[in-house]
């Protein structure tokens, strides 16, 4: 069963075409990494995938449906959840406070209910932390719960922000550079906790930079050069594909796949 398929998508930016003709498709449990140099298209494709950005061409399906041009909320209402490139987290919210804002898509609200403090409204913020706080065990960080997020450090920074997006209950996760700016420790930890959601049953696709991390984790890998897909197969195929050599990898990232 394909969960989410992209279907030769296409946008354009003062006349240069960013993302040109990419399709991919991914089940549930399975992990598809993006890979590419810089410019290939690869947040440009996750912004239209996502609903930040309207595709001129093709179109997006989400469990056989076709999302093409609908809202990031729309999308998250119907299972798809991303973190971004930079951080996005509450800095002086605490991490289960952070966590909890991730619920709200599945949380009823009630304008009455709200304004006259009524016990419902208690009843239903107790389960969103009891909820958030199971998260966090998730992701190694039920220990800090209650300190401010932006003291923590940044690895932990990370996974908070994949627990956030965890909360609306997706279906299918978009990861643009989990393991950006982590240390060895942080990107093994990062790692596991992917591996962790993919096998809960959730779809994973992520961009990523750190060629080892991709070549460990990953069922399918996607190449794009110059906003064109170049390459498509597993970590195996894509390693020893010319055109990814020449393109991407070189000799130094060669030898970082091959390590992996």
């Amino acid at each position: 069963m394909t969960l989410l398929a992209a279907k030769d998508i296409g946008i354009s930016f003062g006349g240069v075409k960013a993302v040109d003709g990419v399709s991919f498709s991914v089940e549930p449990g399975q992990i598809l990494s993006i890979i590419g140099p810089n410019g290939a298209g690869k947040t440009t494709l996750f912004n239209i995938v996502s609903g930040v950005y309207a595709s001129q061409h093709g179109q997006v399906e989400l469990a056989g449906e076709n999302v093409t041009g609908l809202q990031p909320d729309k999308l998250a209402q119907r299972g798809l959840s991303r973190t971004f490139q930079n951080l996005q987290i509450f800095q002086r919210m605490t991490a289960a406070e952070n966590v909890m804002v991730g619920r709200h898509l599945r949380e009823r609200c009630n304008l009455f209910a709200d304004l006259f403090r009524l016990p419902s409204v208690s009843r239903q913020n107790a389960q969103t932390r009891a909820t958030a706080l199971s998260l966090l065990d998730n992701v190694g960080l039920r220990g800090v719960a209650d300190i401010a997020a932006g003291s923590l450090p940044y690895g932990a920074c990370k996974r908070l922000e994949i627990a956030r997006a965890l909360a609306a209950e997706p279906r299918v996760l978009l990861l643009d550079e989990p393991a950006a700016g982590c240390n060895a420790v942080e990107t093994e930890e990062i790692d596991e906790l992917i591996r962790h959601v993919a096998d809960s049953g959730i779809a994973v696709v992520l961009v990523e930079h750190d060629m080892k991390l991709v070549m460990k984790i990953s069922d399918r890998i996607l190449v794009l050069n110059r906003g064109k897909p170049i390459a498509e197969g597993t970590p195996r195929e894509v390693r020893d594909d010319p055109a990814v050599l020449e393109a991407y990898l070189g000799k130094h990232g060669a030898r970082e796949a091959a390590r992996a």
